[in-house]
């Protein structure tokens, strides 16, 4: 069956990997981006030749209007949806907390947390049964940092990703009635951008040997999680973690 999945920051790194997975089974995507247009365009052409259809759109996901119009968009675009990867975050540059002033942890907290929340009651919206959706799978991407807390690099991404788990909890048990699972991946060293965008671009290579498995993982590796609890296949799984982090 073709379902239609929501990727929130879907244009890079594990959102990508897993869009194009996505379009290999021939589902259909919504991928949303912030800056980088080609990088998304990109990721549509991937996608579409991959044998999926792919509509991309700019979404900050702390504004709520944006997340609205992205939803819309899959709506409109192919009249159902079937899952949402809660997958758009940041990170900054690592710094104790008391060095970190007030812009940057609103920063990571209105796009972590806020913008998490946000996505996710989109998304309820659309798939519970009692507003006439077919139910879903919701799939939130947290990170291992929400067990192992970001000491003197970024606690705040730790906590926020920490709420995402608690949301995780409270609304596999919500939804769950409703036809909508939800779980999470939390993935560990990961080869992404993101190490890069927090001011260390040579993370994963220093910090993956240290891996019980010896490496850093690969963006694919987390996608293929997050495709089995988006899948028929993981249907009596909800309000689980899979920790996609070679050991760690």
């Amino acid at each position: 069956m073709t379902k239609t999945i929501v990727i929130t920051g879907g244009s890079r790194g594990i959102g990508r990997a897993t869009a194009l997975l996505c379009a290999k089974r021939g589902w259909n995507t919504v991928i949303s981006y912030v800056g980088n247009k080609e990088a998304a365009e990109q990721t549509q052409a991937d996608c579409e030749n991959a044998g999926g259809k792919c509509v991309i759109e700019r979404c900050d996901v702390a504004c709520e209007q944006d997340v609205i119009s992205l939803f819309a968009s899959a709506i409109n675009g192919f009249g159902t949806l079937d899952g949402v990867v809660n997958n758009a975050g940041i990170v900054a540059s690592p710094q104790p907390i008391i060095d970190m002033d007030i812009a940057r942890m609103q920063r990571i907290f209105d796009t972590n947390i806020l913008g998490a929340y946000i996505v996710a009651r989109e998304a309820a919206r659309h798939m519970v049964r009692s507003r006439g959706g077919a139910g879903g799978a919701i799939v939130n991407v947290s990170s291992m940092a929400a067990k192992l807390g970001g000491p003197n690099e970024y606690v705040d991404y730790a906590g926020s990703k920490g709420a995402m788990d608690a949301m995780t909890i409270g609304l596999s048990k919500e939804l769950g009635p409703e036809g909508v699972r939800v779980n999470a991946v939390r993935p560990g060293i990961i080869e992404t951008d993101i190490h890069a965008s927090g001011g260390r671009p040579n993370r994963a290579a220093d910090l993956g040997p240290g891996c019980p498995l010896g490496r850093a993982g690969k963006a694919e590796e987390v996608a293929e999680s997050i495709i089995w609890l988006l899948d028929d296949a993981s249907s009596y799984v909800t309000g689980a973690f899979m920790d996609v982090s070679g050991g760690r």
